[in-house]
């Protein structure tokens, strides 16, 4: 229990952490409101079991020992926010957002999955922090206890993500009353996700 009780303060310190993905979340809630906002804490979330597996399938540890191949998902991760960033950039705000249709929500929970998978920073957690909790004297299986800790981090990662989501609706609907005000959130955003990539990209 106390092994748990340690991962799941550590995992809610990364999630809430500001970075690529709860920056979207709070961009989807500001843009498309609270369903938007917590579909996308759902679609990372899901993305967690793609690093979960590969954890549990011990991908990681060959990532880790491939540096060609992990310099490769560093390099995807940082070319998909500096695309983000660019289309924030070179949006005209909430009144563009309001000019064309939503995206539908499975468009959002694809992208959101899509980012998660594609984020270094979750994939370094599960290289590097997750096996310090693993317990080698235990009955159960290396798999298995990855697999349950994967599960919890997802669980506490929509919990967190969807708090954000409903925050930025929140937010959002008063941005729409000032719409000049969401082009230089916009502005910010971009600039934000495009040194993200760059950071992601060039870190050693």
């Amino acid at each position: 229990m106390t092994h748990i009780a340690l991962f799941l303060a550590a995992s809610i310190a990364i999630t809430v952490a500001p970075g690529p993905d709860n920056l979207q979340v709070i961009a989807r809630g500001i843009s498309q409101g609270r369903t938007a906002g917590v579909v996308a804490a759902l679609g990372f979330a899901a993305g967690v079991a793609f690093h979960t597996t590969l954890a549990a399938l011990g991908v990681a540890a060959l990532l880790r020992e491939a540096p060609l191949a992990f310099h490769f998902v560093k390099l995807a991760g940082g070319a998909y926010l500096i695309w983000i960033g660019v289309k924030a950039l070179t949006s005209r705000g909430l009144s563009e957002a309001h000019a064309r249709p939503p995206q539908p929500l499975l468009t959002v929970f694809r992208q959101s999955v899509i980012g998660n998978m594609l984020n270094p920073k979750v994939t370094l957690f599960f290289i590097v922090f997750l096996p310090q909790f693993i317990d080698s004297a235990s009955s159960s299986s290396v798999a298995v206890q990855m697999i349950g800790f994967g599960l919890l981090f997802m669980m506490q990662t929509v919990a967190v993500f969807s708090l954000f989501g409903l925050a930025a609706a929140a937010i959002g609907s008063s941005l729409r009353r000032r719409p000049r005000i969401s082009i230089w959130l916009d502005r910010l955003a971009g600039t934000t996700f495009i040194v993200l990539g760059l950071r992601v990209a060039l870190r050693d």
